[in-house]
């Protein structure tokens, strides 16, 4: 599983925020660091997080178009409508250089309400075979200068190598002041004074020249933010007792199973996740979406699950935002990835019936009853206890009826809000500061739409 196998779920993050954790953690013995450049340090948002996504008809009609056109309708969206131009891609998973044709829409500029030291994409699609989209992300610093375009994802919902490409993200992206680490573009040194304080996507769509199919995106943005660095987070006091009705599925049963897969089923937190919220909302993979599965396996819709999120430069399961666009594969049903600020607020969706699938790390001694140490771990929240504790469904279980944990409200929220947090050896390393996927419907209670929009999600 995530926990201990692929040195993590956030490894891949946290090469650079590590650091920057010991330059902090040094910075409150000595005097301050000076500003990069003139820049002043921007006065923080009163929440840590901003969100941003284009939704609307109006939406997708500011920006950019180079051969996009607009879809109207009850789920409005991007399409190609006629080639922009065209390009050779070399997948460099297969080797394969193929000619694509392509559209392109770049959004207005989106001016965020924090401060940012972190940002993360997402996006809601349709890929047809033989399409996939490229999501890119450039920001402007806080000393006005800008990063590059930094590839934050090539998608495609498709894995068939004869008409797709594989789905990836891009390594080794970085401009000295900031670096993409898989899905996250984070800021080298966190310390110091310099931000993101706006950026711009850049959204791309291919296909075959000549071909008439086309990837249709209906939800696209990103997540900025700037969680305070610190060990352990104000408690919160209890607000809400309920508890949703999610399907429970063990990760620990598919242990071997598609090894291809990010190593098998021991490591599948984040789709095996994934699957227990796409079912709770009524939606599920179709028998001839399954076929591909050996018949002998239980819960076959978590492998699906797994062979659809699986990220060929990560080789894992664990790319958030491709989690995301993997529920929204679903007819009528949304992703994002976003960070809450606290207890309260995931408190406020549970309350309307939006369960969250959160990202933690701890120590095994750090949370009780869970009899496992992990350096990024995926559960899914679907309630709380009458005293506040969380109810959790935790695919880290040895089976599908013992998913159902009660973990200690105060040891909880310590794991999954704090950016920092020593390891088994005592060094400082990160942690995920609040970040969860959440999946919706297209059609919300006035209620839903209220506690989504409290936390930035529209």
């Amino acid at each position: 599983m995530d926990r201990a196998d692929r040195a993590d779920d956030m490894s891949r993050r946290s090469v650079l925020a590590t650091a920057a954790a010991v330059a902090a953690l040094a910075a409150t013995a000595g005097p301050a660091l000076a500003a990069t450049g003139s820049a002043a340090r921007p006065p923080r948002a009163a929440r840590p997080v901003d969100n941003h996504f284009w939704t609307s008809y109006e939406d997708w009609r500011t920006g950019t178009a180079e051969g996009t056109a607009v879809v109207a309708g009850s789920r409005p969206g991007l399409r190609i409508a006629t080639a922009a131009g065209r390009t050779d891609y070399t997948d460099p998973h297969t080797g394969t250089t193929a000619t694509w044709e392509y559209a392109r829409w770049t959004s207005p500029t989106h001016r965020s309400t924090v401060p940012a030291t972190e940002a993360i994409a997402s996006w809601n699609a349709r890929t047809p075979a033989g399409t996939w989209l490229q999501v890119e992300l450039r920001g402007t610093y806080s000393d006005k200068t800008k990063t590059p375009w930094y590839v934050m994802g090539r998608w495609t919902s498709g894995d068939d190598i004869a008409t797709d490409i594989r789905r990836t993200s891009v390594d080794d992206q970085t401009d000295g002041k900031s670096t993409v680490w898989t899905d996250t573009l984070s800021l080298n040194d966190t310390t110091a004074a310099l931000r993101i304080v706006s950026y711009q996507l850049r959204l791309t769509l291919y296909r075959k020249p000549g071909a008439t199919g086309t990837p249709t995106v209906w939800r696209l943005g990103a997540m900025a933010s700037a969680v305070p660095d610190r060990f352990t987070v104000p408690a919160s006091k209890p607000g809400l007792t309920k508890e949703l009705k999610v399907p429970r599925y063990s990760q620990e049963i598919h242990a071997g199973q598609y090894p291809e897969y990010d190593n098998g089923g021991e490591a599948w937190c984040s789709p095996t996740s994934s699957q227990m919220i796409i079912e709770y909302w009524g939606r599920k993979p179709t028998p001839e979406d399954l076929a591909w599965v050996d018949p002998t396996y239980a819960d076959p819709q978590v492998c699906h699950a797994a062979r659809f999120t699986f990220d060929y430069q990560y080789e894992g399961c664990g790319n958030w935002p491709f989690n995301a666009a993997y529920a929204a594969t679903y007819k009528n049903l949304q992703g994002v990835v976003t960070r809450l600020a606290s207890l309260t607020e995931l408190e406020s969706l549970i309350a309307t019936g939006i369960p969250a699938i959160t990202s933690q790390s701890f120590l095994k001694e750090e949370l009780t009853g869970a009899g496992y140490g992990t350096a990024g771990h995926l559960m899914t929240v679907i309630g709380f206890t009458a005293t506040g504790d969380v109810i959790a469904n935790d695919p880290a279980s040895p089976s599908n009826p013992a998913v159902r944990r009660v973990y200690k409200r105060r040891e909880w929220e310590n794991i999954w809000l704090r950016t920092k947090r020593y390891n088994a050896s005592g060094k400082v390393v990160s942690g995920t500061g609040g970040v969860c996927y959440l999946y919706f419907p297209t059609t919300l209670s006035a209620a839903q739409r209220k506690a989504l929009a409290a936390v930035g999600i529209r």
